[in-house]
């Protein structure tokens, strides 16, 4: 998973790893995005842990944003 992948060598703590993980997993739950070896995993991941790094503390927060900056699913 793209996200756990980055995160294992960052200097984050284990509280911050945790909280960026459960965005993670929300976001991809919220988006419907099941193959965890999409490309777009790895654009998320990168979304979740910029968006982290503002200060952002809710997991559900950075999950919206993060929805929010992918826009509306296009079909």
């Amino acid at each position: 998973m793209a996200i756990y992948r980055i995160l294992q060598n960052s200097p984050l703590g284990p509280e911050e790893i945790a909280r960026l993980s459960k965005a993670y997993e929300q976001a991809l739950g919220t988006i419907g995005l099941k193959d965890r070896d999409d490309p777009l995993t790895q654009m998320i991941a990168k979304k979740i842990i910029e968006i982290g790094q503002t200060g952002l503390k809710d997991p559900q927060e950075i999950c919206g944003r993060v929805v929010e900056h992918l826009g509306p699913p296009k079909g």
